[in-house]
């Protein structure tokens, strides 16, 4: 079985910074794509951050250069640091991993709420 475990969300004022984390259990293939998501009320779920078994990264226009996504693979954790937060970034985010494997799906976090107001 593969797992993923969100956590790190919370309230943030606007220009601080939050570190969110993916813990994944179970194996999974060795070449693959993590990446994060976000969804905001009434909005279609986006990509956000992704990167690759190969360590190439990814990320949409309105975050780059100021979140960072990583990884340890020791502990089996990806990351996705988000600096100079703003009200436009309140969404719920969820972690993603994607199998280069054929018949393999995507596997879904929970999701863990990121709110940022004054």
């Amino acid at each position: 079985q593969v797992q993923l475990v969100e956590s790190g969300g919370g309230l943030v004022q606007p220009g601080g910074s939050l570190r969110l984390s993916c813990a994944i259990s179970g194996s999974i293939f060795e070449y693959n794509v993590k990446g994060w998501y976000r969804q905001a009320p009434g909005k279609d779920r986006e990509l956000v951050a992704a990167i690759f078994s190969t360590g190439p990264t990814k990320y949409s226009g309105d975050v780059e250069g100021r979140f960072t996504i990583s990884r340890d693979n020791v502990m089996n954790v990806v990351y996705l640091q988000m600096n100079s937060l703003q009200p436009e970034d309140t969404a719920v985010y969820y972690c993603n991993v994607r199998e280069f494997s054929r018949g393999a799906p995507d596997y879904w976090g929970q999701g863990t709420q990121v709110t940022v107001s004054s």
